[in-house]
């Protein structure tokens, strides 16, 4: 080519050293070469380093794409490593293969994203590389979280403040069953490390304070976070006889399904049925009508990680604040 190694390293990791016409000749050369730019794993084999992030998702890439929340707190990720010219890998803790297990090799640190299962998180551990917890929690490493339980208790607290009521809870992954079903006490009595648990906690313990206490065939279970499993709970829950004035909802998406059930019922709400949502996804402020919700500042949560795990933050551990958005589901 006529050009020093350094020239050809600049065409195409710093451009902004070149003429744009010898850029051009370079780039043009080298494709007829066969080389199309530098080599990642080449790169970091020399580097030690590939400035490639890691996100290992709870759920599956299918379900995770398709999740509101999931999506903002990719959108943080991203805004960050974005503007720290990193790259982004993602991976679900479902996936258990020879191809995961390499592909786990290539990141510079993790963000793990929801209850990761203990065998993905003691592999991700062993690798020695820094990691960020994120709606999840160990003492041992850094984390980013909010209290769901006091979420959960304010939101719930302002849905029960007039009056008596008759409440039922739409939950969201209360037990390790894989069908939309309603509890019983067995079902409570089990530990599960899912935080809708917490969630729960703030819900009763609102209700008790106001003397609307509700049992567990009052509470169901909703596997997966979509419409179609949110629509038979909440249809079971809005024929139930009593039938509930108060729906506590674990999601927005949980929520603003309950909200167009109801409308298919006759139902006004709050009129007849006051929805309460938790997740601040912007879908709540557009429905009808707008959504109370607790906001869990998902991309900040996203953002925050992310500059943790780049910074070497590696014990903080960290609690946002949630915000409660009181919109017209509510009296």
């Amino acid at each position: 080519m006529g050009v020093s190694t350094a020239t050809i390293s600049n065409a195409f990791n710093r451009p902004d050293q070149l003429s744009a016409k010898l850029r051009e000749r370079i780039l043009r050369d080298a494709a007829k070469l066969g080389y199309h730019g530098p080599n990642l794993a080449a790169r970091t084999l020399r580097r030690g380093e590939s400035d490639v992030i890691g996100v290992i998702l709870s759920d599956s890439l299918t379900y995770s794409f398709s999740d509101p929340v999931a999506n903002q707190l990719l959108q943080g990720v991203s805004d960050v490593l974005v503007e720290r010219n990193k790259h982004l890998l993602l991976l679900s803790s479902h996936v258990d293969s020879s191809e995961q297990r390499g592909a786990e090799s290539l990141p510079d640190g993790f963000i793990l994203y929801g209850t990761i299962d203990q065998a993905t998180f003691e592999r991700v551990k062993r690798t020695g590389k820094p990691m960020v917890l994120v709606d999840f929690e160990s003492d041992e490493v850094a984390s980013v979280n909010i209290d769901n339980e006091k979420g959960a208790y304010k939101i719930a607290s302002h849905a029960l403040a007039k009056g008596t009521h008759e409440v039922a809870v739409l939950g969201l992954k209360l037990i390790d069953f894989d069908r939309v079903c309603r509890l019983t006490q067995a079902d409570l009595d089990i530990e599960y490390k899912e935080i809708s648990r917490s969630r729960l906690k703030g819900f009763t313990r609102a209700a008790e304070e106001n003397g609307c206490s509700f049992k567990p065939d009052s509470i169901w279970h909703i596997p997966i976070n979509n419409t179609t499993n949110a629509e038979i709970a909440a249809r079971e829950a809005l024929t139930k006889i009593p039938r509930p004035n108060v729906l506590l909802c674990m999601s927005d998406v949980i929520a603003l399904t309950a909200i167009r059930v109801a409308r298919e019922l006759g139902l006004s709400v709050p009129k007849d049925v006051t929805i309460t949502g938790f997740d601040g996804i912007p879908e709540s402020e557009r429905s009808n009508p707008p959504l109370s919700t607790v906001c869990q500042q998902s991309i900040e949560k996203g953002k925050l990680a992310t500059k943790m795990l780049l910074d070497g933050e590696s014990r903080e551990q960290v609690v946002l604040e949630t915000k409660l958005e009181l919109r017209g589901s509510t009296n």
